[in-house]
């Protein structure tokens, strides 16, 4: 059969739909909130993205990228600062074209919605899925006016609905699947840091900046209109360092004057954000099984929600489109491709969540330390003299698509051991032996394919 029905219109539904289209499927697309094209994005709900290699190729595949771009703000390098220090700058990669893109979600979501619409997509908002009846093959949904209840075939069904995903709990619920949810005892706010006077950026646009304290910090992503989103990054529990511990704008005040007064200075109006804008959570979903038997397939969050602090969600999610893209190309049946799309996409989705979760602790406090800015330094050095087997993990993450992140994350572990090795009674890279560890790399990691 040549329909398919797509559950879930945030970014990755309408992609994969655009996707599907073109492959001569007719879709329909379900959304349970209101059309993106005539809804304002709440306060402190804007959440930027960090568009990189693996997304780019998924928007360039769909022939979105020239329409995207104007509305993109590159980021080169990640600008550290600290409580008494001047700003420092790092750049993330050595090559011209290694950097990120700030990218608003608002703006790359009604792209998305009105490509998806113009290749034939029919999108039905406010229409909430509620659950499945997987004897039958109907998805059982509600429309958000009228509370009317009704049911569409899957034939197949494919599954976009974010980490709270109702197709999940329905597989889970139905035995196909087991699913955790492991929740960071972090929380995340956002704020908002305007243009100056004249309309320019506050602060450098062409980085991402961080905050970096230990336990805590704060970040900021360049936005077209010259603003910057800063997102505190916090535990949720606690006697000081905490949001239950920042419960009124007058100790919120306070512990920015004390943690972040350079940001704190850009933003006026900081009391009214602090108290008005919401909190979100920040957790891992895994699932074991992705797919019910050809008739529903998770994609995307709803099979594999991840901490946002590797910048791959989305662009995580994208290869998953990309990937799905392809294996229907092959022209299988849907239980032969859900299944092969699992077993392809779920190590790397696996692998990803754990490096996410790692970086958290870079970005928050491993950035300021010595050791790691040398073998930051030493790891783009052996990158120029072995480019065909060594290139730095975020590299591989960020930079390289064509390494599957099962892939990255083996070799980096293989690379950071080599580093520790090399660095581990050195303060400089004039102290580090060189010879020797060419002689490591060459040992210890083999060629990289393609």
């Amino acid at each position: 059969m040549k329909h398919v029905a797509i559950l879930g219109g945030g970014c990755s539904g309408p992609l994969v739909a655009l996707l599907l289209a073109r492959r001569g499927y007719t879709v329909t697309l379900y959304e349970r909130r209101a059309d993106p094209r005539t809804q304002t994005v709440a306060a402190g709900r804007s959440i930027n993205l960090a568009l990189a290699d693996r997304g780019i190729r998924a928007l360039e595949r769909a022939g979105l990228m020239d329409r995207l771009r104007p509305a993109l703000v590159p980021m080169h390098s990640r600008m550290i600062h600290e409580v008494g220090r001047a700003p420092q700058s790092f750049r993330y990669g050595q090559r011209p074209e290694e950097v990120l893109w700030s990218a608003s979600r608002a703006t790359l979501h009604r792209l998305l919605i009105e490509a998806a619409i113009a290749d034939g997509v029919e999108c039905r908002f406010g229409q909430a899925l509620v659950d499945a009846d997987f004897a039958s093959q109907e998805a059982i949904l509600e429309d958000a006016g009228t509370k009317h209840r009704y049911r569409v075939a899957m034939t197949p069904a494919i599954a976009a609905d974010g980490s709270g995903s109702a197709m999940r709990h329905a597989m889970a619920r139905a035995g196909f699947c087991e699913a955790s949810e492991d929740v960071l005892p972090h929380l995340y706010k956002e704020l908002n840091i305007a243009p100056d006077a004249n309309g320019q950026a506050r602060l450098d646009p062409e980085h991402l900046h961080i905050w970096p304290r230990g336990a805590h910090m704060l970040i900021a992503l360049p936005n077209a209109d010259n603003s910057l989103t800063a997102t505190l990054f916090m535990q949720a529990e606690g006697a000081d360092a905490s949001f239950a511990a920042l419960r009124d704008p007058a100790a919120a005040r306070q512990f920015f004057e004390r943690e972040f007064p350079d940001a704190l200075a850009l933003m006026p109006d900081f009391e009214h954000q602090f108290s008005s804008h919401p909190v979100g959570k920040l957790a891992t979903i895994r699932t074991d099984v992705w797919n019910a038997n050809g008739t529903a397939l998770l994609l995307g969050d709803s099979a594999h929600g991840i901490v946002p602090f590797h910048g791959q969600g989305l662009n995580c999610c994208f290869e998953d489109c990309l990937a799905l893209d392809e294996l229907v190309a092959a022209d299988l049946d849907w239980q032969t491709c859900f299944e092969r799309f699992t077993a392809l996409r779920r190590p790397n989705a696996d692998a990803i969540a754990r490096m996410a979760l790692e970086n958290y602790v870079e970005m928050r406090d491993s950035v300021r330390d010595p050791r790691f800015q040398l073998q930051k330094a030493l790891s783009l050095l052996l990158e120029r003299r072995h480019p065909e087997r060594f290139i730095p993990r975020y590299s591989m993450v960020m930079f390289h698509g064509e390494i599957p992140y099962a892939e990255a994350e083996s070799r980096g572990a293989i690379q950071s051991r080599l580093l520790d090795e090399a660095t581990r009674h050195a303060s400089s890279l004039g102290d580090v032996n060189l010879d020797l560890v060419d002689q490591w790399v060459t040992e210890r990691l083999s060629v990289i394919d393609g």
